[in-house]
């Protein structure tokens, strides 16, 4: 079963979220979370930082879980080891998040049940920055 949105859905998805919390947000450059993050910043989201490590990544504070963020968030993208979603996925329900998005190469097809059947949207295997790019262009 495929449980990933729809391109029509998710471009709707991607037109509503402001505020997006990043889990495993790097503060390296070098890192694809942190270019994704960069882009999401340049096209006019909100980032919300999601990682106990660091400080700041982007000059914006880290929360060191969902649970911790202050605030609501629209979509939850996910730079985690497919192994570690889980946690992340009840968090993600229990937050009330609107979206949890697993990035490209992260796919947990029981999570994404889950998290359906909790009310909330997903995507798996997809990089949030590239569909927004495809779906939507760099603005």
């Amino acid at each position: 079963m495929d449980t990933n949105l729809s391109d029509d859905a998710v471009r709707d998805t991607l037109r509503r979220a402001r505020r997006v919390a990043i889990v495993g947000l790097s503060d390296r450059p070098d890192r694809p979370s942190y270019r994704v993050a960069a882009y999401l910043l340049a096209v006019g989201y909100e980032i919300v930082p999601v990682n106990p490590m660091v400080a700041s990544v982007l000059g914006v504070a880290s929360a060191p879980s969902i649970a911790r963020i202050d605030g609501p968030v629209d979509i939850v993208d996910v730079f985690r080891r497919t192994e570690e979603t889980d946690a992340v996925i009840d968090e993600s329900i229990a937050s009330g998040a609107g979206t949890l998005w697993l990035q490209l190469g992260i796919v947990n097809e029981p999570g994404g049940i889950r998290a359906r059947a909790a009310g909330l949207a997903f995507v798996q295997d997809r990089c949030l920055a590239v569909e927004h790019a495809r779906l939507i262009g760099a603005t």
